[in-house]
C-alpha cells in the first residue's frame, strides 16, 4: 500500500488562495503554512479596498504588525510567497480583474474560504450577503479552477443551535439559501427586519442562521470540499506567540469587560463545559481537513468538527475563576473598579445583579462625572455590555455535544511527524497556563498595555481593592443600620399606641 504524504510533502509547490486572510484565524492559517510547509507555492489572499487604503497597502501595513513582522524579520524569504490579489468575496467572481481570475484558475490548487463577518447582531441582509452569498460566489469560482484538490469551508460548530447533540454531517435547511440571497437583494430593510424572526426558527441569531445556509451551499457543490467547524475560537495556545488574539468576540470581550470592572455578573450555567478551542488548534484541523479532501477526492464533503474531544475538558466556571486571578496577578491599564462580581444561572438573580452592579453605579458615576465639567460615559458603556450579554446568554446558559469521532479519526491517520507539528485537540493544554497566556495576549494585543505598565497597574489595581471594601463596609453598615432601625422602631410603636389606648 501507498503511503500518505506528510503534510508540508502534499503542500509542496501547490498554490494557495485564502478569503479571509487579513482576519484573526487567517492570519494564524497564513502563518502556519509558510512556517510548516516551506515549499508551497504562492499564497494568493484575497484582499478588498478598506476605508480608501488599497489592497497591496493593506499587506505592507500587516507585514508592519505581528504576527507577520516577526516572521519577516527571521525569514524574510518565506513572506515573498504572499500575494495579494484585489476583490471582494461578496462580488460575482470574487470581484476579481479578469487578470487575477485567470492566473488563480491555472495556478490554484487549494482554496481556504474563511471570509465571515461572525457579529451576532447582523441584521439579516449584511449576514447573508457576507456570509451566504460570499460562499456561493467562493463556490462558483472554485469551479473554474482547473486542478482544484480541495475547497475547504470554515464554518462554525453552532450553525444547527436547535440541535443537543451536533453531529459532523450535513443538515438540510428549512429554505433555501438562493432563496434568502434572493429576498435580501430584493425586499426592503424593514420588511426583511420583520421577517427575520420566522425565518431564524429555532437558530439564535443571523449569524448561525447565514452559516447554516452557507453549508448547504457547499453540500450541493459538486467539489471535493471539507467542512470545517470549530466551536468558541479563543486565543493561540502556542502559534504564532501564546496567548496571541486581536479581536475582542466571545470570551475576549467578557475577559476585557470583567478585567476593566465593568461585567460584575453574568447569566451562565457554571458547571456546564465551555466548548473553547484555541486558535492555532483550529487552523491545525482546518490544514489537516484540506490534506485529507486532497488525497480522497471524497464525492461528498466531509465535516468535521474542531472543539474539545473530551480528553481535557473545561467548564464555565472554572474558566472565569482562573482569569480572574490571573488578572489580578496582570492586571489591564485604566481599569474602572476592581474586578468582582458573581456568576448565576438565575434570571431573576442575574437581573437583581445588573440593576445593583451595573446600572445602578454606572448612574450615580456619570453623575459625579457631570459634576466635575466632562461629558458622562458610563451609562453608555453599561448599555453596550447589557446588549452585548444579552447576545452571549444564549451560549452561556446551554450545553451542547459536539461530535468529533472525524477529527479524532483524522489525527489517527496523521504521522507521528504531523500529530506533533498540527495537533488538533486540546489534550495537552494546560488550561491555567493557557489562560495566564490569554490575559497577558489581551493586554499586549488588544489593549496595547506595554509590559511596562505593569508596577503601576498594579498600584492602581490594591487602590481599587481598598476602595471596594471600604465601599462593601459602607453597604454592609448601611444594611446593618436600616434592620437594626426597622426592629428597634417596633416596640416604640406598640408603646405608642398602648398609651393612647390608656386614655
Amino acid at each position: 500500500m501507498e503511503s500518505k504524504p506528510v503534510i508540508a510533502e502534499w503542500f509542496k509547490g501547490k498554490d494557495v488562495f485564502i478569503t479571509g486572510a487579513t482576519g484573526f484565524m487567517g492570519k494564524v492559517l497564513v502563518i502556519k503554512l509558510l512556517n510548516e510547509c516551506p515549499e508551497i507555492g504562492k499564497i494568493f489572499m484575497l484582499v478588498r479596498e478598506k476605508k480608501g487604503v488599497l489592497p497591496q497597502a493593506r499587506l505592507q501595513t500587516l507585514l508592519q504588525q505581528e504576527p507577520f513582522k516577526s516572521l519577516q524579520q527571521t525569514h524574510p524569504f518565506k513572506v515573498k510567497k504572499l500575494v495579494v490579489v484585489s476583490g471582494d468575496s461578496t462580488m460575482k467572481d470574487l470581484g476579481l480583474s479578469e487578470t487575477d481570475k485567470s492566473i488563480l484558475a491555472e495556478e490554484v490548487s487549494v482554496i481556504f474560504h474563511m471570509a465571515a463577518n461572525v457579529r451576532f447582531d447582523l441584521p439579516l441582509k449584511t449576514a447573508i450577503t457576507m456570509n451566504t452569498k460570499g460562499t456561493a460566489n467562493a463556490l462558483a469560482f472554485a469551479k473554474q479552477i482547473q486542478r482544484l484538490k480541495a475547497f475547504v469551508h470554515v464554518s462554525t460548530s453552532f450553525c444547527q443551535c436547535g440541535e443537543e447533540v451536533l453531529e459532523e454531517r450535513a443538515y438540510q435547511t428549512a429554505v433555501t439559501p438562493e432563496s434568502v440571497i434572493s429576498m435580501v437583494e430584493n425586499e426592503t430593510e424593514d420588511r426583511l427586519k420583520e421577517m427575520t424572526p420566522k425565518l431564524l426558527g429555532d437558530q439564535p441569531n443571523t449569524y448561525a442562521f447565514s452559516k447554516a445556509l452557507s453549508e448547504d451551499l457547499v453540500v450541493r457543490s459538486g467539489l471535493p470540499a471539507g467542512v470545517a467547524r470549530p466551536s468558541i475560537v479563543t486565543a493561540s495556545w502556542k502559534e504564532p506567540f501564546p496567548g496571541w488574539v486581536e479581536n475582542m468576540n466571545g470570551p475576549t470581550g467578557l475577559m476585557i469587560g470583567a478585567g476593566k470592572g465593568v461585567i460584575r455578573s453574568m447569566l451562565m450555567r457554571g458547571d456546564d463545559y465551555l466548548p473553547l478551542i484555541p486558535c492555532d488548534i483550529a487552523v491545525n484541523g482546518i490544514i489537516s481537513l484540506a490534506w485529507k479532501v486532497g488525497l480522497e477526492q471524497p464525492d461528498e464533503p466531509i465535516f468535521m468538527n474542531i472543539s474539545e474531544t473530551g480528553s481535557n475538558p473545561i467548564l464555565w466556571r472554572y474558566a472565569i475563576e482562573v482569569g480572574r486571578k490571573h488578572v489580578y496577578d496582570y492586571p489591564f491599564s485604566d481599569v474602572l473598579w476592581y474586578p468582582g462580581g458573581s456568576i448565576t444561572s438565575s434570571k431573576v438573580i442575574f437581573w437583581v445583579n445588573s440593576i445593583l452592579f451595573h446600572l445602578l453605579p454606572a448612574y450615580i458615576l456619570d453623575g459625579l462625572i457631570m459634576l466635575t465639567g466632562n461629558k458622562p460615559f458610563l451609562v453608555r458603556v453599561q448599555g453596550r455590555i447589557s446588549a452585548g450579554l444579552d447576545l452571549l446568554k444564549y451560549y452561556t446558559t446551554k450545553d451542547w455535544i459536539f461530535r468529533t469521532d472525524v477529527l479524532k479519526k483524522l489525527q489517527d491517520e496523521l504521522s507521528p511527524e504531523d500529530r506533533k507539528a498540527f495537533p488538533m485537540d486540546c489534550t495537552d493544554v494546560c488550561w491555567n497556563e493557557y489562560l495566564m497566556n490569554y490575559i497577558l495576549g489581551i493586554r499586549k494585543y488588544c489593549l496595547k498595555d506595554d509590559p511596562s505598565t505593569l508596577p503601576q497597574a498594579r498600584r492602581v489595581m490594591n487602590y481599587l481593592y481598598i476602595a471596594d471594601r471600604f465601599v462593601k463596609l459602607i453597604l454592609g453598615l448601611f444594611i446593618v443600620w436600616l434592620i437594626y432601625s426597622r426592629f428597634t422602631s417596633v416596640p416604640s410603636r406598640n408603646k405608642t399606641l398602648v398609651e393612647i389606648d390608656d386614655l
